[in-house]
């Protein structure tokens, strides 16, 4: 069911469904999942400058993940599961440094996980199962040391998993058929 209450009215935008602002006006969550949209995510997204949290999670959304995603600095959640997007991960994505969640699972994502996403030192959860990726898991990885939750699992995922994934406590890890790196 969609849920469009205040859309394009003279509501302030505070008051538009699935949108919540801070005490000066910005936009700082954007909550529209399971509401219905259709079509591809728009690159204006990357313009919401305060946006800490993103969930568009069990839409009809395809296309590409906007590169200007990337842009969303603030951003600690992004939620883009259960869509039908076909593209490969932007490797933008890695400027999110504040990023504690990604959730890309069950989509049509293609192409190799970028390395860019080495960078995104507060991820804790990282879930991207379900997808088409293919290639090696990235040695840069390895960096994400406050990982406790990962799942990678229904790919085309080959190479090895990093050594400093052995410990963490919420994965599909061993379902991959991939050894630890040496």
């Amino acid at each position: 069911m969609v849920n469009s209450r205040n859309w394009l009215s003279d509501a302030p935008i505070g008051a538009w469904y699935g949108v919540t602002i801070d005490e000066s006006g910005r936009v700082v969550e954007l909550d529209l999942r399971d509401n219905g949209l259709k079509g591809s995510v728009p690159p204006q997204l990357g313009q919401l400058s305060n946006l800490v949290e993103l969930d568009l999670a069990w839409k009809e959304l395809s296309g590409t993940i906007p590169p200007e995603l990337g842009l969303l600095l603030d951003l600690t959640c992004l939620f883009l599961h259960r869509n039908q997007m076909s593209s490969p991960i932007p490797p933008e994505l890695g400027s999110l440094t504040n990023l504690g969640t990604m959730s890309l699972n069950s989509n049509k994502l293609s192409g190799p996980i970028p390395p860019e996403l080495g960078n995104l030192a507060n991820l804790e959860n990282l879930n991207v199962v379900n997808n088409r990726l293919s290639g090696a898991i990235p040695s840069q990885l390895g960096n994400l040391t406050n990982l406790y939750d990962v799942h990678l699992s229904r790919n085309q995922l080959s190479g090895c998993i990093p050594e400093a994934w052995r410990d963490i406590p919420e994965s599909d890890l061993s379902s991959l058929g991939l050894e630890f790196c040496r």
